[in-house]
């Protein structure tokens, strides 16, 4: 009986123990689920750029890629891969935040820039929102690196913010842009200031407090083209601008600035004998994920690439100074290349038929509704402007018999939704009443504009699933000095400490 007991009594103290080490371990891989290498003993590179495709993840650089292939390749099947998915490190980042398996930019954004979990909404404090977190941009310029910060949507908004400033609520725009101008940074660059008389429009203008603060402020191609490593601290805002944001790239001019431009110039602004840092974000590829416009995705996604080029063209001069990453803060819109309705088959062609972004074509509705009354309201009225935006043909078209147009001409069931849209889109938006359904089909967006980028996108075999973020992993890339950390699968907190771990920041 004695040993009986003594035996069980072994047995529950080696459960015992086991509970505890289980426990003892699940505590440290609730806090580092991945034991993701962090450690770096060799040289700390002078010149290191980290590009956030803000709402990018495999499914918007693969459909970008598809695309092109298509567009440009010989064979009916072939992929043309964007440049930086040719980097020799490659990883993979989970992009959860202290309360959700699908963050916001505020969240995923405090994570690149401080290594730290927060809300969402919350930039750089933690979750109490009384803790401030030091992002590495201000690490690194106390080691005496310029640094600048580069989007194409409101230098205020969440992912940018994150780089500069410290608020419980990203709305705080105001407050943002006051941090900005007391944040003694080298160059802020792309989209203008949110709220820039703050939220009741009674504040001094951000740009004269800017201004006041030694800021050299420009917003002409030409002052942009000539800004140079003496033009001093500079904010450059793009002369042409979607409210305060950068146009999308499928609507911008030839002639106009791309982001790639202001890369390359912030390269030529802060390039000096200590090195800098600069974060880049492609702002709009979100915006496209929550609009559902793949053909607008694309294209920025495009464009990402090319400001990429501009960073790699001078890594290439400096191979053994520079370190670029390239990564996505989360995905949005739940993007995926397949629809039931096309089953095996893409047709990335018919995103050439593509002309605009939703965005403009929201300004061709909105002239149609100023000059229609509800009850005159017709589909075929616009059906040459669906023709000219999309690509999408009426069965009425003469253009509907040739041969190379027939899958691109509406069916009795889409001009249905089309229809149904367009009752909508007709009514104020105050009084307009959405069933369950309806809401699942138009989200926030203008329903027949919103309907007719979901039919464009089927007969090319996309789909999205969500007029939100999701919580899909996001790729990482690396090129240059320490960029074989990146490889592997992480928290995208490892992020952050892998570029501080390389950049030796104290």
């Amino acid at each position: 009986m004695f040993n009986l007991k003594k035996r069980l009594g072994i047995i529950l103290s080696i459960a015992l123990a086991l509970a505890l080490c289980v426990g003892f371990m699940g505590d440290s891989i609730a806090t580092n689920n991945n034991h993701a290498n962090n450690t770096y003993n060799g040289k700390a590179p002078k010149y290191v750029f980290l590009f956030i495709g803000d709402g990018m993840s495999f499914p918007q650089i693969a459909s970008a890629e598809m695309y092109l292939g298509q567009k440009n390749g010989k064979e009916a099947i072939s992929s043309e891969y964007l440049s930086f998915s040719k980097f020799p490190a490659a990883g993979t980042a989970l992009t959860f935040d202290a309360e959700s398996f699908i963050p916001d930019s505020a969240s995923t954004a405090t994570s690149l820039a401080t290594g730290e979990k927060t809300l969402g909404g919350v930039i750089n404090m933690d979750v109490t929102k009384q803790i401030e977190f030091t992002p590495i941009t201000e690490k690194l310029k106390a080691q005496g690196k310029k640094i600048g910060i580069v989007t194409s949507v409101p230098i205020t908004h969440a992912t940018p913010a994150c780089f500069y400033a410290k608020v419980p609520h990203r709305n705080m725009a105001y407050e943002i842009g006051l941090q900005l101008a007391d944040s003694g940074f080298d160059y802020f660059a792309g989209g203008s200031f949110d709220q820039p008389t703050g939220k009741g429009k009674d504040q001094e203008h951000i740009l004269d407090i800017v201004r006041s603060k030694g800021y050299n402020v420009v917003n002409t191609k030409e002052e942009i083209l000539e800004l140079n490593s003496k033009s001093g601290k500079t904010v450059a805002i793009s002369p042409v601008l979607d409210g305060n944001a950068m146009t999308y790239e499928i609507d911008r001019k030839p002639d106009e600035l791309a982001l790639s431009d202001f890369v390359k110039k912030g390269i030529e602004v802060l390039h000096n004998k200590n090195g800098f840092f600069m974060m880049v974000e492609s702002g709009k590829i979100d915006w496209a994920g929550h609009a559902n416009d793949a053909a607008a995705s694309i294209h920025d996604t495009i464009q990402f690439s090319k400001a990429i080029d501009e960073a790699i063209e001078f890594y290439n001069k400096y191979p053994n100074d520079t370190l670029i990453i390239v990564t996505g803060d989360h995905e949005c819109g739940g993007m995926t290349i397949g629809f039931a309705g096309t089953g095996y088959e893409t047709f990335f062609n018919k995103i050439d038929r593509v002309t605009m972004s939703q965005t403009e074509f929201n300004k061709i509705v909105k002239v149609f509704k100023e000059n229609t009354t509800k009850d005159k309201a017709k589909l075929s009225d616009l059906f040459e402007d669906i023709k000219n935006a999309y690509g999408l043909i009426a069965p009425t078209d003469e253009d509907a018999q040739k041969e190379e147009n027939k899958s691109m001409v509406l069916t009795a069931y889409e001009i249905k939704r089309l229809e149904d849209a367009l009752k909508q889109t007709m009514r104020d938006v105050d009084n307009r009443i959405y069933t369950d359904q309806e809401k699942v089909m138009y989200g926030s967006y203008e329903p027949l504009s919103i309907t007719l980028t979901h039919i464009l996108n089927n007969k090319a075999g996309i789909d999205y699933t969500s007029f939100s973020h999701t919580g899909l992993p996001v790729p990482v890339y690396a090129i240059g000095v320490g960029h074989e950390l990146f490889n592997g699968y992480y928290d995208n907190t490892d992020i952050n400490k892998k570029i501080e771990a390389i950049t030796k920041v104290k």
